[in-house]
């Protein structure tokens, strides 16, 4: 089933005198379930789309449709509304919230949806337990690993039960060992949960995870589907 289409989506940024063209009539459909990659260069428009595609942004022309609602028009906190009940965000730079513990961060999603203290903690609990957190879930983020941190992460990315979650550099800032654990977490959650797993990445490790690749160059797709050693190359 489908659940994100773009239609011949455009988006231009502005600084100073200077426009670049970010995103160029890009049309891309996403399906329920998905594990998929956005690939390409600084600069090839693979975190835009993350953004417009997560309602962060909006596109200058084109439309956005999620589950075949036309979501293009919708202001700020129509917008918010959106993100909160249907969108987990994983960021490069974890953006766990510092005076919280890992148990914390994983709840707070939760609390922004006045979801029931008893539900809460079953949530958070089996979350934990997902990513191997169980015995940490008491520590804040100063005292945990870069890698244990993008797990409480993915945990708090899924509290919710979205529709989907948008990774933006996942494992930029985590070794080898701790890069391919995270990429294991999310690729076995996103079998039991259903829930689409959308990667703007320039790491072959997470390309090699993926059951979709879309490779972008300068605001555009150039290829869908692409062989993991076409995209190394090109890149």
């Amino acid at each position: 089933m489908e659940i994100i289409r773009l239609d011949h989506v455009t988006k231009d940024y502005t600084i100073g005198e200077v426009k670049t063209r970010a995103l160029d009539r890009v049309s891309l459909s996403i399906e329920n379930g998905e594990f998929s990659a956005l690939v390409g260069p600084s600069g090839s428009g693979k975190t835009t789309l993350l953004q417009i595609v997560g309602c962060l942004d909006v596109p200058d022309s084109g439309a956005v449709l999620i589950e075949g609602r036309d979501v293009t028009g919708l202001n700020h906190n129509q917008r918010a509304d959106l993100r909160k009940e249907m969108i987990g965000f994983i960021f490069q730079f974890f953006a766990l919230v510092p005076v919280l513990s890992a148990y914390e961060n994983v709840e707070l999603p939760l609390l922004l949806n006045s979801t029931g203290e008893k539900e809460r903690k079953e949530k958070v609990l089996s979350l934990l337990d997902a990513v191997g957190l169980s015995h940490r879930l008491n520590h804040r983020p100063d005292q945990l690993s870069g890698g244990e941190q993008q797990r409480v992460a993915i945990a708090r990315a899924l509290a919710t039960d979205p529709l989907l979650v948008l990774a933006d550099e996942p494992t930029a800032n985590l070794d080898t060992d701790n890069g391919k654990q995270a990429m294991e977490i999310m690729q076995k959650l996103n079998a039991e949960t259903g829930t689409a797993f959308i990667f703007a990445t320039h790491d072959p490790r997470v390309v090699s995870f993926a059951g979709r690749v879309v490779h972008m160059r300068d605001g555009a797709i150039v290829d869908d589907n692409a062989s993991h050693d076409v995209l190394e190359t090109a890149d």
